[in-house]
């Protein structure tokens, strides 16, 4: 099959096997040229098939030798259907960390059930006998509760008000205007639910009750702040109150770590081009924009980048992590100095169809978005008959 790619409405629907096993070995190479960090040596991703908790897994197996466990929801290709790019990339891993000599398990399932998280126990048990550190990084549409099988469903809305902002088709350039309808309580309370905190906990919860944490174990997850041109419809809106329930519920894993000395984090983390964020209305233009002022200023990093730096810089250094005011690791602190918003703030107000070429970094964001589904990697011959089930 000749694959090339299909994208819907800011949805690449398809992935390329080989581009994708190509940015899982350019992270690997970027990694291994930063020299090793002594980080934790058995560890569990979950979400660990795409953008940051793809980029921790790679850190942690290449700068550390570490045994990893990873856990995705993706589906694998067959002879008429690419796979996800998720399933690409977590078997392009496997096979890296395979011809490294580093123990690398996948998982492919729903995190949220119990019977996955009962498979990651039993891997636990009978191949690393406990677990150091455990990333958690789920972006998911739904969950079911596996206590009530409940399904819950999140959506991306503003809260309290209609949200109306600028943004942009990074496929075609077009500046638009687009517009939300505020969530009820309904909405508010499922999307909590996916992606909120009760899952993270339930992970930890379960693997401590089983004695498959380490004396000293850490687990950190991922969030979210961003500018104030999102913030009506991120921060403040659905995805961000999941976002403030995740971190409100480290006070409540910490308590329960305390007889293992363990610890809790929240990383707030740097907006980047994802499969996620892709769809969220006026940040591919805030991105794009933020693109073009941090790579001008040598500011500018990817989720490796980010990753790397989170494990060198703050969680494995021999010291405390510095935290903010609120104890949350801020390794968004590039994105957010007062002299990068300024600028984003002057080229927001100035951007449009005619100019956004000048203005903001429109190429590099629809580069990375597709390199994310394994299209644009250099080395990688497009015009070849690929088989989609090669992994």
């Amino acid at each position: 099959m000749i694959i090339q790619p299909r994208i819907r409405r800011n949805i690449c629907v398809n992935a390329h096997p080989m581009g994708c096993a190509a940015q899982v070995q350019a992270q690997i190479h970027y990694v291994r040229s930063r020299g090793r960090i002594d980080s934790p040596q058995k560890v569990l991703v979950i979400g660990a098939s795409n953008g940051y908790g793809l980029a921790a897994r790679i850190v942690s197996a290449f700068a550390s030798d570490a045994a990893t466990i990873g856990v995705g929801f993706e589906r694998p290709g067959n002879k008429k259907r690419t796979g996800t790019a998720g399933w690409y990339n977590i078997e392009a891993f496997r096979r890296e960390a395979d011809a490294a000599g580093l123990p690398a398990y996948n998982i492919n399932g729903d995190a949220f059930s119990d019977e996955i998280k009962r498979e990651v126990e039993r891997i636990v048990r009978n191949h690393l006998g406990q677990i150091d550190f455990l990333v958690y990084s789920i972006a998911a549409p739904r969950r079911i509760d596996p206590d009530t099988g409940e399904i819950y469903s999140s959506v991306i809305k503003p809260i309290g008000g209609t949200f109306t902002a600028k943004t942009v088709d990074f496929h075609t350039g077009e500046v638009g205007r687009v517009s939300a309808e505020p969530a009820n309580k309904e909405e508010i309370s499922q999307t909590v639910k996916v992606m909120g905190g009760e899952d993270w906990m339930r992970w930890v919860e379960q693997m401590m009750s089983a004695n498959l944490l380490s004396n000293g174990f850490l687990t950190i997850a991922f969030s979210y702040i961003g500018s104030e041109h999102t913030r009506a419809l991120y921060r403040d809106g659905t995805i961000g109150a999941a976002k403030k329930d995740l971190e409100q519920k480290t006070a409540a894993i910490n308590q329960m770590l305390q007889p293992i000395g363990g610890r809790a984090l929240i990383s707030v983390n740097k907006a980047l081009v994802t499969r996620a964020s892709a769809v969220i209305p006026a940040v591919p233009l805030y991105i794009a924009l933020l693109y073009k002022v941090m790579k001008e200023k040598q500011l500018h990093e990817g989720c490796i980048q980010q990753m790397h730096r989170l494990y060198s810089e703050f969680l494995f250094t021999g010291q405390p992590p510095a935290v903010d005011a609120k104890g949350r690791i801020r390794i968004d602190d590039w994105e957010m100095r007062e002299d990068v918003q300024k600028e984003v703030a002057r080229l927001w107000q100035l951007a449009d169809t005619g100019n956004l070429k000048q203005l903001a970094d429109v190429k590099g964001l629809r580069e990375e978005f597709l390199r994310h589904h394994g299209f644009g990697m250099p080395g990688v011959d497009y015009r070849q008959d690929v088989p989609p089930d090669i992994f």
